[in-house]
C-alpha cells in the first residue's frame, strides 16, 4: 500500500494509479528488473540540496543527474547531493531512499529530466522498497507541477 499522504493525494485528485508490489530491491536498477519495468519508465527520486534548500530531481533509473545541467537551471552558486540523515526526516512514512517523487507533498521544489516525459506512463517507489506506483505521466505531471528540464546523462 503507498504511503498514506500519496494515497490520499491521488484518489482526492480522482487518479488512476496502479501498485506493483515486488521483491526486495533498493537500487532503481534492480527495482526496474524485479517489478519488470523499462530503466527508462522506472524513476527515481535524487535528492540535492540546492544553495542550502531540499530539492528533488526525477530521473529515468538508467541515467545519473548531470549536476551543471541542474545548476544552470537553477543559476545556483552550489548544488550538492543530499545525505541520507540530512533528508530522512523529512519523510518520516518512507523507507529511507524510497520516498515517491512528490516533492510538492513536502513543500519542495521538483525537477525532472524531459526524458521521462516521452513515456506515457511513470512508475516510482511508494514509500517502501518492495512496492512501485504506476499512473500516467500527464497525471504525474499535472499533480506535480515539476520544472522539466534536460537534467541527466548515462
Amino acid at each position: 500500500m503507498p504511503i498514506k499522504r500519496l494515497r490520499e493525494f491521488l484518489d482526492s485528485h480522482a487518479v488512476r494509479y496502479f501498485v506493483v508490489s515486488h521483491s526486495r530491491a533498493y537500487t532503481a536498477q534492480e527495482i526496474a528488473a524485479v517489478a519488470h519495468v523499462p530503466g527508462k519508465e522506472l524513476a527515481k527520486t535524487v535528492m540535492v540540496s540546492i544553495d542550502g534548500k531540499m530539492a528533488m530531481v526525477v530521473l529515468p533509473a538508467s541515467r545519473k543527474l548531470d549536476f551543471e545541467l541542474l545548476k544552470k537551471l537553477t543559476a545556483a552558486e552550489d548544488i550538492v547531493l543530499a545525505s541520507e540523515h540530512e533528508f530522512a526526516d523529512l519523510f518520516p512514512e518512507c523507507e529511507p531512499g524510497a520516498m515517491p517523487p512528490f516533492g510538492n507533498l513536502y513543500g519542495m521544489d521538483v525537477y525532472v529530466s524531459d526524458e521521462l516525459a516521452e513515456d506515457e506512463d511513470i512508475a516510482f517507489n511508494a514509500g517502501a522498497h518492495t512496492e512501485l506506483v504506476r499512473l500516467s505521466w500527464n497525471d504525474f505531471s499535472r499533480l506535480v507541477q515539476p520544472k522539466i528540464a534536460h537534467l541527466s546523462q548515462q
